[in-house]
């Protein structure tokens, strides 16, 4: 009896003592079937429609950290498309919310990973909470 209370004791302390900061969060982005799940410590929350690279562009594949993040952003390359809760990950490469959200689930960007502004809202919102240290962005084909 007394190992148990010991137990919940100590399983109650660890528990407790572990930020949301230390959390893990992913979001994992599945080219070939154009959609995001976001995990944190390894539970999928949320799976969305994405749009990625369209044919002579590319979206790259690998495993990254957030680099930079920008509540409200312009593309600079793009005829200032707007690029709502940005999250770069590599140079300019982001994922961001679209005023395009009848065409997400198809590739269509010239490289960015584009989301519903209200997903892109929670990705980004995610982020900032757990930090990106604790982030992983993930491209698979």
């Amino acid at each position: 009896m007394r190992f148990l209370r010991l137990a919940v004791v100590l399983i109650a302390a660890l528990c407790t003592a572990i930020p949301a900061s230390a959390a893990t969060l992913v979001a994992q982005i599945e080219l070939s079937a154009q959609r995001m799940t976001v995990k944190v410590n390894g539970k999928a929350q949320y799976k969305w429609a994405v749009s990625t690279a369209r044919p002579g562009y590319r979206t790259p594949i690998g495993s990254f950290r957030p680099k930079r993040l920008e509540r409200v952003w312009y593309s600079s390359i793009y005829e200032n498309a707007p690029m709502p809760y940005s999250i770069f990950f590599l140079g300019g490469y982001a994922i961001h919310g679209t005023n395009q959200v009848s065409r997400l689930g198809r590739p269509v960007s010239h490289g960015c990973v584009r989301l519903a502004p209200g997903n892109a809202a929670k990705l980004f919102a995610l982020v900032k909470r757990y930090g990106a240290g604790n982030t992983r962005i993930v491209v698979t084909r």
